[in-house]
């Protein structure tokens, strides 16, 4: 076949190089045509070339890419099937020009799932979470879960490690051969992605989020409500979210599949839930209505701030749905530490302690992330991304010290607390340099009375100051190591 792949980066290249690898003629198309990608471009095609090279004496089928950088709008002629990669819109020429052709248009996760199991070999079942916030939290700790059960699996997809390599990996005789996978998908991924039949599935939460690419909040949350199709065993939803219920009552299941929610209180039949600072099961037990299973305790979980005790929540559904017994819960919950910039603990300094939670790049992660202390001083602003913050201000207020405002957009963020908080204090730094962390480090400090947490949690994406959010992490970390190292 002749196959377009739209995009290089993380899963373009992986998926051109299996196409290639499996016989076809793949062109690549990328919108951009600057230093890296040139370099990807070339790499790519010197692989191609040298994969050909050895398979021409042996009369194994030509591996052939080509790469087109700076057109990503027209649809080479003859193509018979297009391999997206996220981020390209629905809306792009390259789909519309599919779409009047005719040629399917498929993502790397849906060309993932159709090559499991080729050539007869066992495909490992997924296990697999969506949501606005805390994916890939919720997967890492669902991969300790199943580890501590002794089961071979790998926290997979959206977190960074391409699908399609690890499954034309499954079934071999070596470290690459898995019993089931823990796998993070996003919205993106969704949208392109009809056939994936996940054995269970988590919708962790919804709020707007990416509204740009689907158009609506109604696509929105359709392409997450997607993981819940041909589930067999278990769709996992938020209690606290009616909506992520709404999406499990319209999915189309498999016979027999059941809906089972997570919830920070006490749970009811067919839920997990809290009970006086245990994690409860009620819903993988002999008789979910007179019997309740303890699978771990709160002070497992690190850190233990309410929105993590839901992922956790949501992970050891996953895993019992999988048949994990109790004891792997509480060991894999145990053995489980987050990512960098997710909530991270830097120092305490002065009876002040500082938390790192960069990775809270839109309103409704702020918001778990402020729910978590009694008394904050926020360091807040960055890229709105078109989000308002009226109602996060409104639910946070009680909270709030005082505000330490960074950023292109950090006016929207003065607005809602002049509305709501009009007793805070605030600091408003006048500038978007990388160094104004620092100096936004030292204000919360001034600010800060003993007890107080000084949080990072911006609402907000870092594109207008760092190149991502680990950046801005790691500026915040530096600042406050820069108090400590000058006796504050």
């Amino acid at each position: 076949m002749h196959i377009t792949v739209a995009g290089l980066g993380v899963s373009g290249v992986p998926a051109a190089r299996a196409l290639a690898g499996l016989g076809a003629r793949v062109t690549v198309v990328n919108s951009s045509d600057g230093e890296r990608e040139r370099a990807q471009a070339a790499e790519l095609e010197q692989w191609a070339a040298a994969r050909s090279a050895s398979r021409e004496g042996g009369g194994g089928r030509r591996a052939g890419v080509t790469v087109r950088l700076g057109d990503g709008d027209t649809l080479p002629e003859g193509t018979e099937l297009v391999v997206t990669t996220p981020g390209w819109k629905p809306t792009s020429p390259l789909f519309l020009a599919a779409e009047q052709a005719g040629v399917p248009v498929w993502g790397d996760v849906e060309l993932a799932w159709r090559l499991r199991g080729r050539d007869g070999r066992k495909a490992a079942p997924w296990l697999a979470v969506t949501g606005t916030n805390g994916k890939t939290t919720t997967v890492q700790m669902l991969a300790s879960i199943l580890k501590a059960a002794g089961l071979r699996t790998a926290a997979v997809g959206n977190i960074g490690v391409p699908l399609v390599d690890v499954v034309l990996g499954e079934g071999r005789e070596d470290a690459t051969s898995y019993d089931v996978l823990a796998v993070e998908l996003s919205s993106y991924q969704l949208h392109w992605a009809p056939s994936v039949r996940a054995h269970s599935a988590a919708v962790l939460n919804l709020a707007p989020d990416h509204l740009d690419w689907h158009g609506s909040m109604e696509a929105y949350a359709a392409a997450k409500g997607r993981i819940y199709e041909g589930n067999t065993v278990a769709c996992v939803y938020n209690v606290a979210d009616p909506v992520t219920e709404d999406l499990v009552r319209a999915a189309d299941v498999e016979e027999g599949c059941r809906a089972i929610g997570f919830t920070l209180g006490a749970p009811g039949p067919s839920q997990l839930g809290v009970v006086e600072g245990i994690l409860v099961d009620r819903a993988f037990v002999e008789d979910r209505h007179r019997q309740a299973q303890e699978l771990a305790e709160v002070s497992d979980i690190t850190p233990a701030a309410p929105h993590n005790i839901a992922n956790a929540l949501a992970a050891a559904a996953l895993a019992r749905a999988f048949g994990v017994p109790a004891t792997a819960v509480r060991d894999g919950l145990r053995a489980f530490h987050p990512d960098a910039h997710r909530i991270q603990h830097i120092a305490d300094i002065a009876g002040v302690t500082y938390i790192d939670d960069s990775k809270a790049t839109n309103t409704h992660a702020a918001e778990a992330s402020l729910a978590a202390y009694e008394h904050i001083v926020w360091i807040a602003g960055g890229l709105a991304k078109g989000a308002t913050f009226d109602e996060l201000v409104r639910k946070s207020a009680e909270r709030l010290r005082a505000v330490v405002l960074i950023g292109a957009d950090r006016a929207l963020i003065r607005e809602a607390l002049v509305r709501h908080a009009p007793d805070v204090p605030v600091v408003d730094l006048d500038r978007t340099d990388t160094g104004a962390m620092s100096e936004a480090v030292r204000e919360a400090t001034r600010l800060a009375e003993t007890g107080d947490t000084v949080l990072l949690a911006p609402a907000c994406a870092s594109m207008d100051m760092f190149v991502n959010y680990n950046k801005r992490g790691d500026a915040f970390a530096d600042a406050v190591g820069e108090l400590a190292a000058n006796g504050h």
